[in-house]
């Protein structure tokens, strides 16, 4: 398809996962509340199983067939060189429920697991299949609102506190002073369910106890542990995830604040809404706290075994009202651009480009409005501008000069 323009407005998919809200992302995107199905991703990009579309003329059209066709005009020969592909994916999440305990595998893991899982004759959509492609899943995120997650082991210090201060845990305690992390997560891993149900039935009972009274808060491992069975009670066999609620850090992200993740680093997301931006890929190895298939194996043979010190990055000011979120990657770059009425911000494009408004509006190259909620691709190599017509955020996703 021959394109005359550069920039064109982009569609993305809406993911109805079960941790979802029914609110954010449709008032976000001017759909309406769906009280029938929660709305828990908006996805933006050129993944295979969600691919986004983008306004041409009066038609739209799948972004991924439009690369394949012309990838030089959409991400430049160098993008598609070393990719091979549009190397990220971007979303807006709403979690209002915990996400799964997960670990993402590093490229060359990625490669081999798929490969074996192909190999083994294992469907591409198979629910127990874990490498969905063969890439790595670096993720950055940007919270939208007060957003807590659990992000990597806690420092030894601190595990050794959280094993004397938890009654139901202290049994462990010699076990952690000799054997380090990974001999205590391994072991309440590998536990029997019997084992989980008898060390964490009273542990959850105790932890709402707590939290009705008040006496704890989000800060505290028991609130989030009480949260998972506090509505619906105890289930027979209880989610083994409780263990990481208490061995991972937990990160309140203040709204504008980010944290990147890297392979290996444990973690989930525990409440609130989020931009994020990862490789274009859907390989997560679950270790608990979902429906979704668990398998403690691999979870166990990528996971990185260390004290985590989170980093929750600010952004570095760059021109015209940026924000730039820095990510020690090749296949993404994001950042954030807020402009007050008639700002001005100008740039030049890489390789594809995805923004998305997510307050305010505003005019692209004095041609194109886009209200809250709105997105549009910018292929490679365009110049173009964004005025505000009032006070504005927009998130942009990119891909780093090569």
């Amino acid at each position: 398809m021959q394109l005359n323009e550069r920039i064109f407005k982009l569609k993305g998919v809406v993911q109805h996962y079960a941790w979802g809200g029914h609110s954010f992302i449709p008032e976000l995107l001017n759909t309406g509340a769906n009280s029938d199905q929660p709305s828990a991703e908006y996805w933006m990009g050129a993944h295979p199983s969600a691919p986004s579309m983008i306004l041409v003329g009066s038609d739209w059209v799948n972004l991924t067939q439009l690369i394949k066709e012309d990838p030089a005009n959409t991400l430049t020969t160098s993008v598609m060189s070393k990719f091979g592909e549009l190397p990220y994916l971007f979303k807006v999440l709403d979690v209002k429920d915990m996400l799964s305990i997960q670990v993402h595998p590093t490229k060359a893991s990625a490669e081999i697991g798929f490969e074996e899982e192909n190999n083994a004759g294992i469907p591409l959509n198979a629910p127990h299949r874990n490498y969905k492609d063969q890439n790595h899943k670096p993720e950055v995120m940007v919270a939208l609102s007060d957003f807590w997650l659990l992000h990597g082991f806690k420092s030894k210090a601190a595990l050794e506190e959280v094993l004397i201060n938890t009654p139901e845990l202290k049994i462990l305690l010699p076990l952690f002073k000799q054997g380090g992390i990974k001999a205590l997560y391994q072991f309440v891993m590998e536990m029997t369910q019997a084992d989980v149900n008898n060390m964490l039935e009273p542990l959850v009972k105790r932890a709402i106890r707590l939290k009705k009274e008040g006496s704890i808060d989000k800060t505290n491992p028991g609130w989030w542990a009480a949260k998972l069975y506090e509505a619906n009670g105890i289930t027979e066999n209880i989610d083994r995830g409780i263990f990481s609620i208490y061995f991972f850090n937990i990160v309140s992200v203040n709204r504008g604040e980010a944290v990147f993740q890297k392979a290996g680093v444990p973690h989930a997301y525990l409440e609130g809404q989020n931009i994020e931006l990862m490789a274009n890929s859907d390989n997560v190895l679950r270790g608990g706290l979902t429906p979704k298939h668990v398998d403690v194996p691999e979870l166990m043979k990528h996971t990185l075994f260390e004290s985590v010190v989170p980093d929750i990055m600010k952004g570095n000011p760059g021109e015209g009202g940026e924000l730039v979120y820095p990510c020690p990657v090749p296949d993404f770059g994001l950042s954030k651009i807020a402009m007050s009425t008639g700002a001005a911000y100008q740039a030049k494009s890489f390789s594809l480009e995805i923004i998305i408004v997510t307050e305010g509006s505003v005019l692209v190259n004095q041609s194109m409005v886009l209200k809250k909620g709105e997105a549009a691709a910018i292929f490679a190599d365009t110049q173009y501008s964004l005025t505000a017509t009032g006070n504005c955020t927009i998130f942009k996703a990119f891909v780093p000069s090569i």
